[in-house]
């Protein structure tokens, strides 16, 4: 399964960021190589931090391969019917709720990242509806609450986060934390 998510993931942000970059006429990266390649010159960033799924995502095949739509079939039915739709279904919910991820890191730039998680890819895999609004703070960081619905379910999503807003009051206004 790891390497079909991993095909169906790189494949897809192949794909996205084709969308993206045929979006700038004028921008001197014209596709995935390009900005590889651009990213290769500009050493700040890549002294900290690599490319590598950009970089993977160049070495998949085209988006038409059989390999790709067996994985995007794969990762559709798994996230879909056999993932949200089963478990909202046999349940009878009208969403599912999880933490949107963890409260903001410090960037370490010998290790790299402590990114400790997230709720997303379930989401973003099958391609059904999720809005995140705050839960709250952790150390005065702000952390998220996600909910998830099946296809088309977005007029219900906004009314939950809406009334959880209201009734929670969680929201407050950013601040900029200096630390050493």
């Amino acid at each position: 399964m790891k390497t079909r998510h991993s095909r169906y993931c790189c494949s897809n942000l192949r794909m996205d960021l084709i969308n993206t970059l045929g979006m700038g006429k004028d921008s001197p990266v014209k596709n995935l190589k390009d900005l590889i390649e651009f990213n290769k010159s500009d050493t700040v960033e890549l002294k900290y931090f690599d490319q590598k799924l950009l970089e993977q995502a160049e070495k998949k095949g085209d988006l038409n391969s059989a390999d790709y739509k067996k994985a995007l079939a794969t990762m559709t039915k798994a996230t879909r019917e056999d993932g949200i739709d089963k478990v909202m279904n046999g349940n009878k919910l009208d969403a599912i709720i999880a933490p949107t991820g963890s409260p903001a890191w410090k960037t370490d730039l010998l290790l790299g990242d402590h990114f400790v998680g997230g709720s997303s890819s379930l989401a973003a895999i099958s391609g059904y509806p999720a809005i995140t609004v705050p839960m709250g703070f952790i150390n005065d960081l702000p952390v998220g609450v996600t909910f998830f619905g099946k296809a088309w379910t977005e007029p219900t999503l906004f009314e939950i986060a809406y009334s959880y807003e209201q009734g929670t009051k969680h929201r407050k206004t950013p601040k900029y934390l200096i630390s050493d």
